[in-house]
């Protein structure tokens, strides 16, 4: 694999940071000590600034290349945070705080932009200005748009910004990337079916919730069959049901449904809401019942420019000889929020045979460091070539 012979020097240390970052996994917003662990290493460096506390607890570093003639900037995102989830891999490195884990390979994301960011801190052979960004919170918490609300963008005037996430079942250190939309939005509901509660020995005096809620299930399953065009993808998930009892002989006075709604694009994303709310209504109504809706929006779709994913992918051909058109992910991803405010673009790299990601027994291939940190040392020196 043609990567940058620096980074073959650098695996050992690399590595070290990233099974240290494994061991003490933080969640959402409490990525303090993670924080602590990268601006260190980005002071250390020699990068010309180190900010934190950039949507709470975000860390940014600023590396100048030799010369600026055309004042570009590039932003190189990686996500933090671990996962609400008790660890099964028995590794020596596992996780020591029980209930947490890097069940997604944020760990290894962190680690191989600090890697990264070593090499373009000591070889400064771009044009322009890098922006590194190590973000907190990805995992439903949106810190990316926390970041951007902060106004990282235009403080920094990053010009293009890009993502990079590993993907257990691709091939160790190949790539793959889609134009367009690529990762879903993501958005959850509440429903409450108010109905009359009674003995189940009398349904007839009662308005049956937990009836009319199985009646919602159903009928919210046509949105993907008969509103949606069948090329524009949907996904509407009940995944739990709390009826107000828990007795036998009871006909429950209340359920709730809880769920996701899942889009490739805006409209769909608009269709889903209005037809959910209305299926969900006037199925109540029809029984004598009433629905609360309450519609949640989450991470926008994930949309990769067109200029920026076809360099993108020349890049990472260039590293590993093979970058192949990536699947539609029906999962979510805040690097969505950057990707709304600056072109840019989000690719896969493949971290080999092994569990999937948000699995307790889910580990980060480290094998896969130096071509992570190749291509993202490549975007800069190829994007930004030294004058």
């Amino acid at each position: 694999m043609p990567v940058k012979n620096r980074f073959a020097e650098l695996l050992p240390d690399i590595t070290a940071i990233r099974r240290d970052l494994h061991e003490h996994p933080e969640i959402l917003f409490e990525t303090h000590r993670t924080a602590k662990v990268v601006a260190d290493h980005l002071t250390a460096i020699g990068c010309e600034e180190v900010v934190t506390g950039i949507g709470r607890t975000g860390v940014v570093g600023v590396i100048k290349g030799k010369t600026d003639t055309k004042g570009r900037v590039i932003g190189l995102r990686a996500d933090m945070d671990a996962l609400p989830i008790l660890e099964a891999t028995g590794l020596p490195y596992a996780s020591k705080t029980p209930g947490a884990m890097h069940a997604c390979g944020h760990d290894g994301h962190t680690a191989m932009l600090m890697g990264a960011a070593q090499y373009l801190a000591e070889t400064r052979n771009f044009d322009g200005t890098v922006v590194v960004i190590f973000q907190p919170a990805e995992e439903g918490g949106a810190g990316g748009k926390e970041m951007c609300d902060d106004g990282m963008m235009d403080r920094w005037n990053i010009d293009e910004v890009y993502g990079m996430h590993n993907w257990p079942g691709m091939p160790l250190g190949t790539f793959g990337i889609r134009t367009g939309a690529f990762f879903a939005a993501t958005d959850q509901f509440e429903i409450t079916v108010e109905g009359k509660g009674g003995h189940a020995a009398k349904p007839q005096e009662t308005i049956d919730s937990t009836l009319i809620a199985s009646h919602v299930v159903v009928a919210l399953q046509s949105i993907a069959s008969r509103n949606a065009d069948p090329t524009d993808q949907v996904v509407v998930s009940v995944t739990s049901i709390e009826s107000s009892s828990k007795a036998f002989n009871v006909i429950a006075q209340r359920v709730m449904l809880k769920g996701t709604v899942r889009t490739m694009s805006k409209d769909m994303r608009a269709l889903a809401e209005t037809r959910l709310k209305a299926l969900a209504e006037g199925t109540a109504s029809a029984f004598g019942a009433k629905a609360d809706v309450n519609y949640i929006k989450g991470y926008p779709v994930m949309v990769n420019s067109p200029e920026q994913t076809e360099f993108a992918a020349d890049v990472a051909r260039s590293v590993s000889g093979d970058c192949t058109e990536a699947p539609l992910v029906m999962g979510g991803e805040d690097f969505a929020f950057m990707l709304e405010e600056r072109p840019g673009a989000y690719i896969l790299v493949g971290n080999g045979d092994g569990a999937s990601v948000h699995h307790p027994e889910y580990n980060f291939n480290d094998d896969v460091i130096p071509a992570g940190c190749s291509w993202w040392a490549e975007i800069v020196e190829k994007r930004m070539p030294a004058a």
